[in-house]
């Protein structure tokens, strides 16, 4: 299916593209690059837990803009802050209010930049996956860019016209690291948990990527 032409709200310049993980973010950027738009990877997520995982979700998506030479600002992984801001939600479902505070807590950093840094947009990769709720994402990018003048969320819905059969079709073409869990020490153990219920082994680490032969 082809992609249509994006062109940014409110007249934007310049795109300031908040990137969760290369498996999210991979659609969204080369559908971006195939629209001649001007952007750059903001990848600020504290809350992914442990730093090995971290890490490997930020060198596959390092890896990934440097394919297409697109700039990528790596952000500092304050993870304690991001535990003192969870403190009294570990309980919290999935989609509660703990991922409100999760959302939050990233966009209101990428719009800091971007007011700081000359990017009038800013948008997200998270949208772009099934397990999201969308609006929950959105509302928060509004949010934190309402409290900067100039600074424009993007709520564009990644999944339409094919972008998250993309998403699935660039992952294995590019063999992208698979992350099993939605990334903080919570989902992980929720994860877990319910794999364990269910007869499955729990997460491994850095041993499952799109495209293997196991698969």
């Amino acid at each position: 299916m082809e992609r249509e032409k994006l062109e940014l709200p409110e007249n934007g310049k310049k795109l300031l593209l908040h990137s969760c993980c290369a498996p999210c973010s991979g659609e969204v950027m080369e559908a971006i690059v195939a629209s001649g738009i001007d952007f750059s990877i903001f990848f600020y997520n504290p809350n992914i837990h442990p730093r090995k995982e971290y890490d490997l979700r930020k060198d596959e998506n390092i890896r990934f803009a440097e394919k297409h030479g697109i700039p990528f600002i790596d952000a500092d992984y304050d993870m304690d802050d991001w535990f003192k801001r969870a403190k009294g939600m570990e309980m919290e479902p999935e989609r509660g209010i703990r991922c409100t505070m999760c959302f939050d807590m990233r966009f209101e950093r990428t719009a800091l930049y971007a007011y700081e840094n000359g990017f009038d947009v800013i948008s997200s990769s998270l949208g772009i996956s099934r397990w999201k709720n969308m609006d929950q994402i959105n509302d928060s990018g509004v949010r934190a860019a309402a409290q900067y003048p100039g600074i424009t969320y993007w709520t564009y819905n990644w999944r339409k016209k094919g972008g998250s059969a993309r998403m699935l079709e660039i992952s294995k073409r590019e063999k992208f690291y698979m992350q099993e869990y939605c990334g903080c020490a919570y989902s992980l153990r929720d994860t877990n948990k319910w794999r364990v219920e269910h007869g499955r082994e729990k997460i491994r680490i850095g041993e499952k990527y799109y495209g293997d032969v196991t698969e």
